[in-house]
């Protein structure tokens, strides 16, 4: 079946496109997951047990054992890590648990924005919703005949599952030969995550418009253009403008591309 695509208006009035992720793609994560789960889940069980064992001379099918204070820990542990997977997973990888990433896809806002945490939290929480009867029956049927291949947790948190845009791989542009001239990359700046979270598609077209224009501009007009950018932007990453030459502003705006462009620059077709 062909992927649905979808128009989304962000806030800031930029229209983007993806396409949905069906029920065949979200199964394949949904099972590269909880392999992985499940192989954390014995791996733990397995390590508590030896932790009781060392200490204890309890039987594996005692009364005692169920009922001890090391196996109520194993279990809150097991509860922790079954739910915190996907919540921490999802906001801090940008939407993707280790499964979406091998699978190609990722959760998204409604709007087109990253995954909040409470979104996230939400979402996830539903799954007990969305697994009734049985084996995600609920959640199976809901993305399969939802025209955006929602499940109530979607619904409900105000997310989308798509499949990530390819990004080109077009020779290098002239600004990104002017970073790999200059030596630049990532590590050059080292920014929080919710730093980053707090810039956007709007940001995002900012500072792709100005490395593009700046390299061509006359030395004044290029000066005047990064100090504006600068002023705008570097309040939002830390980041002081004051007493820095405009190379050293020019090189975190570029890096600041550098990481921007990961999110952003993509290829639709």
């Amino acid at each position: 079946m062909e992927r649905e695509k979808i128009d989304i208006k962000t806030p800031e009035f930029v229209s983007l496109q993806f396409q949905s992720a069906g029920l065949g793609s979200r199964a394949a994560a949904f099972i590269i997951d909880q392999i992985l789960l499940s192989i954390a889940n014995i791996l733990i069980v397995i390590g508590f047990l030896l932790l009781i064992y060392g200490f204890s001379s309890l039987s594996f099918y005692s009364y005692e054992l169920m009922f001890s204070i090391p196996f109520a820990i194993m279990l809150i542990v097991l509860f922790i890590l079954n739910w915190a997977y996907y919540v921490v997973l999802e906001y801090f990888s940008g939407g993707k648990t280790v499964g979406k990433r091998i699978v190609g896809i990722r959760v998204i806002q409604d709007n087109g924005h990253s995954i909040t945490l409470l979104s996230s939290f939400i979402r996830n929480l539903l799954r007990i919703i969305d697994s009734l009867p049985a084996y995600y029956l609920l959640g199976m049927f809901m993305v399969f005949f939802h025209s955006k291949n929602k499940r109530l947790g979607d619904l409900v948190a105000g997310t989308i599952v798509v499949h990530e845009r390819r990004k080109k791989k077009n020779k290098l542009s002239a600004i990104e030969k002017e970073i790999k001239a200059r030596g630049l990359s990532k590590e050059s700046l080292l920014l929080d995550e919710w730093v980053l979270r707090s810039l956007g598609e709007k940001e995002w077209k900012l500072v792709h418009t100005y490395c593009h224009r700046v390299l061509n501009l006359p030395s004044a007009e290029r000066k005047l253009l990064t100090i504006q950018l600068a002023q705008r932007l570097f309040p939002k990453i830390e980041q002081l403008e004051k007493d820095k030459t405009t190379e050293e502003l020019e090189n975190i705006i570029f890096v600041l591309y550098l990481y921007l462009k990961e999110e952003w620059e993509f290829d639709f077709s």
